[in-house]
């Protein structure tokens, strides 16, 4: 049975406290939520303020961590074919103009521009058995792109989620928030961590808002 975490909260991913074992050849990292639907009128009308909840687009990302916390390869800006200059590419950072590592071990299967339907709205493929002993961490998180343009933040994502599948299917863990009025303005959210103590990976529930959705800005702490 899986194992629902709270904030804060950490547990080994290959074996859990109920005797259960997993399989990290190969981790899918699944991402889900749902955009608050508009009420005419009200609390909700104003906490929209504008905001067009039929185009949310909210992007996940995963940033490669050294032993120091910090990215080490923040990759290198390219011009694409339409002579658009696109940076952070062939680095260390997972996102949505990068979306597969260098080493092949890491990589975005997608995008859902709604949140609509069940099962994971984006997901982020790890096979951390092969990830490299220099990465210690990974983190996980969502963006709301043009979030602070469209007036857009968490506090309209409900039924939000963070999970890890192991190779074989099984769930191994879910984290479940929702938005609420302290994330008005919140445009992006660290939803977990995973990471090596003594050799094995393990995973933590986070939910850290920020009130950008740059990524530049969202870089900054790990430089």
């Amino acid at each position: 049975m899986a194992i629902n975490l709270t904030k804060g909260q950490t547990i080994d991913l290959r074996k859990n406290d109920q005797g259960a074992t997993f399989d990290l050849s190969t981790v899918t990292i699944g991402l889900g939520w749902d955009i608050r639907k508009k009420t005419s009128g009200g609390f909700f009308a104003s906490l929209f303020g504008g905001g067009n909840q039929d185009d949310f687009d909210l992007d996940a990302m995963a940033f490669l961590l050294d032993e120091n916390g910090k990215i080490a390869d923040l990759g290198k800006t390219i011009q694409t074919n339409n002579n658009r200059s696109v940076g952070f590419v062939e680095g260390d950072i997972i996102f949505y103009n990068a979306k597969r590592h260098t080493s092949g071990n890491i990589w975005l299967t997608g995008d859902n521009r709604t949140g609509d339907g069940n099962g994971d709205d984006e997901q982020v493929i790890v096979k951390l058995d092969s990830l490299n002993e220099k990465y210690k961490k990974i983190v996980f998180l969502a963006t709301i792109y043009q979030g602070k343009q469209k007036n857009q933040h968490f506090s309209m994502v409900s039924n939000a989620y963070i999970r890890a599948v192991d190779a074989k299917g099984k769930e191994i863990t879910r984290f479940s928030l929702s938005g609420d009025e302290s994330l008005n303005g919140m445009s992006t959210m660290i939803f977990a961590e995973a990471y090596r103590r003594e050799g094995e990976w393990k995973f933590r529930a986070l939910a850290e808002p920020k009130n950008t959705d740059l990524l530049p800005e969202l870089l900054e702490s790990y430089r």
